[in-house]
């Protein structure tokens, strides 16, 4: 899934969906309740009619036992260790505009995912605490502009240069306080 216009992004993500949920042997019903997303949005997921944000796209992604990249890992496997930017795979967040970038190369026997993230002046992202997620953790490394990781118990403002490392099982947003965008890398471990 390249960077395409809205409407074929919304297509390819519905048609992946559903493919990922009849191959899981899920029914709509059935993902409804491990993601908590209701049947009728993932059903106008499917059907193209809706696109999902950020937030709700990782839960379904959690309620399929996958992560967001490899939601967005091609089908086919990878047999290069190389990944070229020119074919990572890229999704824009249709309320926050955010751009997400799979770096890791796809298809690779790893439990660590990269990825990069444009993250626009005042964005703020907003994650549920998924019980689902306890397993995984994560490193947010803060190239560019200012960004605010709010948890539960802290919030954490990074500079260009910090790293913050986190469970992912609780509640936390990515925050944007400036007039400029951030960017930023994600490093997912899936295992601990």
């Amino acid at each position: 899934m390249m960077e395409n216009s809205d409407s074929e992004l919304e297509i390819a993500i519905g048609e992946r969906l559903k493919s990922l949920r009849a191959s899981s042997g899920l029914t709509l019903d059935q993902l409804a309740d491990r993601s908590g997303v209701s049947r009728a949005m993932i059903s106008r997921i499917e059907r193209a009619e809706a696109s999902p944000t950020a937030a709700l796209l990782a839960r379904l992604c959690e309620g399929l036992g996958l992560t967001l990249s490899a939601f967005f890992a091609p089908e086919e496997s990878s047999s290069s260790p190389l990944s070229r930017r020119t074919e990572q795979r890229l999704w824009r967040d249709p309320t926050t505009g955010y751009l997400r970038r799979s770096v890791s190369p796809p298809g690779m026997p790893s439990p660590v995912d990269i990825v990069e993230i444009e993250f626009p002046a005042g964005a703020r992202v907003s994650f549920p605490p998924r019980e689902e997620s306890r397993v995984m953790t994560q490193h947010v490394w803060l190239f560019e502009g200012v960004l605010d990781m709010v948890l539960p118990d802290a919030t954490h403002r990074l500079q260009p240069g910090d790293c913050l490392f986190m469970d992912i099982g609780d509640a936390f947003d990515f925050y944007n306080p400036s007039d400029k965008p951030a960017r930023y890398a994600v490093i997912l471990n899936r295992g601990r």
